[in-house]
C-alpha cells in the first residue's frame, strides 16, 4: 500500500500555497532536506567540534552519480537495465551512501567526535535517506 500526499495542506503551509498538491510536495521537501542540514549544522555546533560537517560532503556527493550518468532522474536506479556508466553510477551512489554513514563511525572511532554527534549525524542521515525516497516516489508520478 503506498502513501500519497492528497487533499489540502492548509495546516502545514501558507494560505497561498495551500491549493496546489505540487507545491505542497516540494515544501515538504524541502523542510526534510533543511531539518537534515540543520541536524548537520547542530551535530557539530552542540559539541564544539567541526569534524561531523566532514560528512556533508557526502551528502554533495550522493547525487552526482546520477545527474551525470541518469540523466538527472532518480530512475535507473531502480531499473535492472544498464551498461557500463549506469552500473558506474548505481556503485557510486552506493559507495558514498554507505560513506556518509562510515565517516562519523570513523571519526568517533579515533574519538574525533563525540557520541552524541554521531548519532545526530545518524539522524540526519536518516532524514536524508527519507527526503531522497520522497522525492523519487514524487518524481514517479505523472503530474510533475
Amino acid at each position: 500500500m503506498a502513501m500519497t500526499i492528497e487533499g489540502d495542506c492548509s495546516l502545514l503551509f501558507h494560505p497561498l500555497v495551500s491549493g496546489d498538491p505540487v507545491i505542497c510536495k516540494l515544501a515538504g521537501l524541502a523542510f526534510m532536506f533543511s531539518s537534515s542540514i540543520l541536524l548537520q549544522i547542530l551535530a557539530c555546533a552542540i559539541y564544539n567540534n567541526w569534524w561531523p560537517m566532514l560528512s556533508a560532503l557526502m551528502y554533495v556527493l550522493v547525487p552526482m552519480p546520477c545527474l551525470f550518468f541518469g540523466g538527472g532522474s532518480t530512475q535507473f536506479l531502480i531499473s535492472r537495465d544498464g551498461g557500463g556508466w549506469m552500473d558506474a553510477a548505481k556503485f557510486l551512489t552506493g559507495a558514498s551512501a554507505v560513506g556518509s554513514i562510515a565517516i562519523p563511525i570513523i571519526l568517533r572511532h579515533a574519538d574525533l567526535i563525540q557520541t552524541g554527534a554521531m548519532f545526530i549525524e545518524f539522524v540526519s542521515f536518516f532524514i536524508f535517506v527519507c527526503t531522497v525516497l520522497c522525492f523519487h516516489r514524487a518524481s514517479l508520478d505523472d503530474e510533475w
